[in-house]
């Protein structure tokens, strides 16, 4: 019996472990890109609670993606950026720390080619900022509804 409660037990541990496992690769397979266009969706809705929420995601993926230690100094200005996108609950401070996210993360984007699909880079005037979409259509997030489709896509990347 004590056999039998010890090879149960086991299997248990062994599920559990494999499981574990099993989250952790689903977790590290997040694609950085993929990412962040959830943390400029949800500036686009102007949801400060989901930002800091995707930021969080966009952070472990960046740590996750061994492309990104490749640079290393756009990776760290990127992990403090979305860091304060992450803690903040003001909206316009995601919004600003937002801006320098995009722009080194458009650098990483290109030094070490995490895309597969075209990546829209697109410009917002009244902002003089950049970000990044998976679309040509203009979703601007630095105004949210105030301004959705001001700006216009300055280069593809492919």
């Amino acid at each position: 019996m004590k056999t039998l409660f010890k090879l149960l037990a086991v299997q248990v541990l062994v599920l559990l472990v494999t499981g574990s496992l099993q989250a952790q690769e689903k977790v590290s397979a997040v694609n950085p890109l993929q990412a962040y266009y959830e943390v400029k969706d949800a500036l686009i809705s102007s949801d400060a609670s989901l930002a800091g929420t995707k930021a969080t995601a966009f952070m472990n993926a960046i740590k996750a993606n061994g492309k990104t230690n490749d640079s290393k100094a756009l990776r760290d200005k990127i992990l403090f950026d979305a860091g304060h996108i992450e803690e903040s609950k003001d909206i316009e401070h995601q919004r600003d720390h937002f801006t320098s996210l995009s722009t080194d993360f458009y650098a990483l984007v290109k030094a070490v080619k995490l895309n597969d699909k075209p990546v829209y880079y697109a410009y917002c005037p009244m902002k003089k900022s950049y970000w990044l979409s998976d679309s040509e259509g203009i979703k601007n997030p630095y105004y949210g509804n105030k301004m959705l489709i001001c700006g216009k896509v300055t280069e593809v990347l492919k």
